[in-house]
């Protein structure tokens, strides 16, 4: 299957406005673990200056807005490809997804996808906490491909691991000034949307605007996520996300950690 050609002139005739909230998970200790080496907040603001001080700069058009947001601007280069940034020395992408669900779904798929390439861990006794927070969004130029013209190429926009049509979208999204890319999500069960932020100006308010407690336990019995405030559980099953192949070998039963 060819991957599908956008000329910069066709995605200007799809682009539309979108405004709305993000969703997106991080492990709940993300502001808590210098704490255990200091006696107290003041010194741990400092800590915390003194340490972002060792990081690449925020870009420009960055300045001003939360870490939780401007960070995938700020490292570069890029490990590894996702699915609308190449590795290497690329621009950054905040991925998002519009429920908080579809954002657990997301980061249930990646644990379990580390667990598949590291088949010598045992899975932890207890559940990890995690915060699921909200980034409130508003563009002009938005690239929705669940809907028009573009949706005829679904295919090789939710490939489960195939990221070059994808990734070369996003280029020529950018030469047109598009700044978020909607699209379907490959891991949310509810086939839930994502949403792939490629500006920073994309962010209407400079801070979270929603947060959310979540915590998360992967065992031989596949990922369970429970939410305190309002209360909601979700399992996700060992063959929730069999259509990936980078899960065949996964390794279910285990050893319990020492």
């Amino acid at each position: 299957m060819s991957s599908p050609t956008w000329t910069p002139d066709a995605l200007r005739s799809e682009a539309r406005r979108l405004a709305g909230p993000a969703w997106r998970l991080v492990e709940a200790q993300h502001r808590v673990s210098t704490l255990k080496l200091v006696d107290g907040l003041d010194e741990q603001a400092v800590l915390e200056d003194m340490l972002d001080t060792t990081k690449p700069p925020v870009p420009e058009d960055c300045r001003g807005l939360d870490y939780l947001l401007s960070a995938p601007f700020r490292y570069r280069p890029y490990p590894s490809g996702s699915r609308f940034r190449r590795a290497g020395l690329t621009p950054g992408v905040w991925y998002g997804a519009e429920r908080a669900e579809t954002a657990l779904a997301e980061m249930v798929f990646y644990r379990f996808l580390f667990y598949a390439e590291s088949p010598m861990t045992p899975f932890p006794d207890d559940a990890t906490e995690y915060t699921a927070f909200a980034a409130e969004l508003a563009t002009g130029s938005a690239l929705d491909l669940t809907m028009g013209s573009l949706a005829r190429d679904a295919a090789h926009w939710q490939h489960p691991t195939g990221f070059e049509p994808c990734q070369s979208l996003a280029e020529t999204a950018r030469d047109i000034g598009a700044e978020i890319i909607r699209y379907t999500s490959v891991r949310d069960p509810q086939a839930g949307a994502n949403l792939a932020v490629l500006s920073c100006a994309a962010f209407s308010s400079p801070k979270p605007v929603d947060r959310q407690s979540w915590r998360i336990r992967i065992s031989r019995t596949g990922g369970q996520a429970i939410r305190d405030h309002p209360r909601l559980g979700i399992e996700f099953p060992p063959d929730a996300f069999s259509g990936d192949p980078r899960l065949a070998g996964m390794i279910w039963e285990r050893p319990r950690p020492a």
